[in-house]
């Protein structure tokens, strides 16, 4: 069994953190977050120390390190923007880090933790579900099954709709978040990169606060993408349904199929880092190199073979997102 410490267990994403510990039978000591509703550890953990104030979980984490309380591992799920402070904490006390996606916003984030990696001797880990999904190891297996010389089309269009809470919040920032490609897209494209090797052309059609739109030329494919976060861009059939998320992608006009079979790959996550097979901060390379470019990009505008939907009219909000 092995001890884990958890910084940010209130946000959105931690019960599956959480889940993912309790199932690989492993014991959460530890938590803090600055938000006190946490009710949810009480199915998976009681008996957890919770802090709200990072000065007293510090010295927690310090005090319980000379005893067999002391983490072996620390899982981060906090806004984007704090991931690098985070993980250089995990490290300087001794910790494995296991941290969401994005690991970090900028490719010299990366640097600078590869550094402290070796000057501490522990491992920064991160979360890639996608690649972990049976339908995308299918689709990878197939691709590299093709003639090498064949070049792919790929369209991707991923909406996912949030309210206006969206635009108060950290992730409503592009400093904190990344903006949208970051923050809802870096998973899509690290399994692009996955499949389809490294990015030869990065280019931007359409950047806003609420929607982005482009084409990846990578080394087996070009990929149109669209991603939305707003209710307007859905499919008219999609609204009729009731449903408020739309994920579609399709590779030489047949559709890859995976909207099912995510509920266990949190799961699936922890057991391969526990076995020393996680995904390194170099695998996180290629993604964050993406999103990173296509965050400081000088949109383009509809030019050239773009995504149909990048033509859609941009939603004015109510309030101004700098």
């Amino acid at each position: 069994m092995k001890n884990f410490g958890i910084i940010g267990v209130g946000g959105y994403v931690a019960v599956r953190h959480l889940k993912a510990i309790k199932d690989t039978g492993n014991n959460l000591v530890c938590a803090l977050d600055t938000n006190d509703s946490v009710g949810i550890m009480d199915s998976y953990f009681p008996m957890c120390n919770f802090y709200t104030e990072y000065e007293r979980f510090d010295r927690y984490v310090d005090k319980i390190s000379r005893t067999d309380k002391k983490l072996d591992y620390l899982s981060i799920c906090t806004p984007n923007y704090l991931h690098d402070s985070h993980i250089r904490f995990g490290l300087r006390n001794d910790c494995d880090v296991i941290c969401e996606k994005p690991v970090v916003l900028n490719t010299w984030n990366l640097d600078g933790l590869q550094r402290m990696e070796k000057e501490t001797g522990r491992k920064v880990y991160t979360i890639f579900q996608l690649r972990l999904h049976p339908a995308v190891i299918n689709w990878k297996a197939k691709i590299d099954s093709s003639p090498k010389d064949k070049i792919f089309d790929v369209d991707l269009t991923y909406i996912t709709s949030r309210g206006l809470w969206y635009y108060t919040s950290w992730k409503g920032d592009i400093a904190k978040s990344g903006g949208i490609a970051t923050n809802i897209g870096v998973h899509f494209y690290d399994m692009l990169a996955w499949i389809f090797g490294k990015v030869k052309e990065n280019i931007v059609h359409v950047v806003s606060h609420d929607r982005v739109a482009g084409i990846l030329h990578f080394e087996r494919a070009r990929v149109r993408y669209f991603l939305s976060i707003n209710y307007d861009t859905l499919p008219q059939e999609v609204k009729q349904s009731g449903k408020r998320t739309y994920r579609k992608i399709v590779c030489d006009n047949e559709e890859v199929e995976f909207s099912e079979g995510f509920t266990e790959l949190h799961t699936e996550s922890y057991k391969n880092i526990l076995a020393g097979k996680g995904f390194t901060l170099e695998d996180a390379r290629n993604c964050i190199d993406i999103v990173s470019f296509i965050r400081n990009a000088q949109p383009i505008g509809l030019v050239g073979d773009y995504h149909p939907l990048a033509k859609l009219a941009l939603t004015q909000h109510p309030f101004t997102i700098k």
